[in-house]
């Protein structure tokens, strides 16, 4: 469009509209002459005409490069934000080529503010996120610290073992007695001459990723991993105890 601008302006120049002289009476004289000749021969008219056609063209560049700014923009706050109204006026300036200039020139115009108000609804779209991240970080770290103590890891253990097993109270006593005498209910537990490991005491300690990856520091993930255990091998956490009674292991 640029190069289109520069012929027409080129060819404004050639001619005769530009008159060059070396003294400021040459010029007068020019320009008076130039005028009495556009007078007469209707240039006057042409020159107007010339002026629309690049004011119109640039006009045009403006809009087009307001719509390609404004499609970044929107595909960049996708999801995150409402864009119709930047979408509508887009899709009205997108007409520009058959529009009047002062319609192109409102539509921009409108459309700028649309796209800065998008871009502030973004940000604090995006700070908002941020926060809740945060907050959800700290939240989640608050719950493992919680899970992680004695109290925690009792109260985790009698609510997956009556959610999951269907094991009451009786049961839960079992299991209170049974995990007191291998870890004392530490996470944090080993057999410095075994190599068991955690709350349940898993031999070797690694057995527990298969109910989460941060075994080796969340309570409930033993806590998780030592139910199903004493389930597969013992049925209830009292059969379990029993046999540890008896062969001081389980």
């Amino acid at each position: 469009m640029a190069t289109g601008i520069a012929a027409i302006a080129g060819s404004f120049v050639g001619t005769g509209f530009v008159v060059q002289a070396n003294s400021a009476s040459a010029d007068r004289a020019a320009a008076t002459a130039t005028a009495q000749l556009a007078i007469g021969t209707g240039l006057q008219r042409d020159q107007l005409g010339i002026y629309e056609v690049i004011a119109k063209a640039q006009t045009n560049d403006k809009a087009q490069s307001t719509i390609d700014d404004a499609n970044l923009v929107i595909a960049a706050v996708q999801n995150k934000v409402d864009t119709t109204p930047l979408s509508s006026t887009v899709a009205s300036l997108s007409a520009y080529q058959t529009l009047d200039r002062d319609t192109v020139l409102s539509l921009v115009k409108q459309a700028s503010s649309a796209k800065a108000s998008v871009q502030a609804a973004a940000s604090e779209a995006d700070q908002a996120a941020a926060a809740a991240a945060v907050a959800a970080e700290a939240a989640a770290a608050e719950a493992l610290a919680a899970g992680n103590t004695v109290a925690g890891a009792k109260a985790t253990a009698e609510a997956l073992g009556t959610s999951k097993y269907g094991w009451g109270g009786e049961q839960f006593s079992c299991l209170v007695s049974l995990w007191q005498k291998e870890s004392g209910w530490n996470y944090r537990a080993e057999n410095a001459s075994s190599g068991a490991a955690g709350i349940p005491q898993a031999l070797p300690g690694s057995k527990m990723a298969s109910a989460g990856s941060d075994w080796e520091t969340n309570a409930t993930t033993q806590v998780t991993w030592g139910l199903d255990y004493i389930k597969r091998g013992y049925g209830t956490p009292c059969a379990a105890w029993s046999h540890s009674q008896s062969m001081n292991w389980y």
